[in-house]
C-alpha cells in the first residue's frame, strides 16, 4: 500500500491525447510538472531521458501496458504517474499490441534520505504485478476519471 502514495491524482490522467509515444511521454512529463511533482527546469532532461530509454528498448511490457522508467538528475525521491490512453497507441510493445495503460516512474540517480534503491525495486515488482493483473488492466481501460483510476489502484493494491 505504501507505493500507492506515490500516485497522486494531479499526476495521473485517463485522457492522454497524443497520437505518438514521444508525444505521450512529453504529455505525462507535463502532468508531473503541472502537478508539482517535477520542477520545471527538469522537464527537458526528463523527456530526453524517457526518449533515450525507449531507444534502448521498448518499455511496452505487453497486454496493453508500458512502464517507462528512468533516473533523473535533480530528483531526490521517486515520482510516479498512471495514465490511460483511451484509444491506445503504437509503442513497439513486446506483443505488438497498442498501449493503453502507462505507469511512468522517475527516480533519483542515487539513493538518499527520500529514496531507497531497494524499495524502488520492490515498487517496480509491485507495478509489474499490477501490469500482469488482467482485471486491473481491463478496468483501468474503462475508467473515466482520475478518482476512479486511483480507486482501482487502491483496490488492487490491497489484494
Amino acid at each position: 500500500m505504501e507505493f500507492l502514495k506515490l500516485f497522486k491524482a494531479k499526476h495521473c490522467t485517463t485522457k492522454l491525447v497524443s497520437s505518438t509515444k514521444d508525444g505521450v511521454l512529453a504529455e505525462i512529463t507535463d502532468l508531473l510538472v503541472e502537478g508539482g511533482a517535477l520542477e520545471e527546469p527538469l522537464r527537458a532532461d526528463t523527456v530526453r531521458a524517457l526518449l533515450e530509454r525507449e531507444k534502448l528498448g521498448s518499455t511496452g511490457v505487453g497486454s496493453h501496458v508500458a512502464v517507462p522508467h528512468v533516473k533523473v538528475r535533480g530528483l531526490d525521491r521517486a515520482v510516479c504517474s498512471l495514465a490511460i490512453h483511451p484509444e491506445g497507441l503504437a509503442w513497439a510493445a513486446v506483443d505488438s499490441l497498442p498501449v493503453h495503460v502507462i505507469f511512468t516512474v522517475l527516480r533519483p540517480e542515487k539513493g538518499g534520505d527520500a529514496h531507497d534503491p531497494e524499495r524502488h525495486l520492490e515498487m517496480m515488482r509491485w507495478i509489474a504485478r499490477l501490469s500482469r493483473d488482467q482485471d486491473f488492466r481491463r478496468f483501468a481501460m474503462r475508467v473515466k476519471t482520475k478518482t476512479e483510476l486511483l480507486d482501482l489502484l487502491k483496490e488492487k493494491s490491497a489484494v
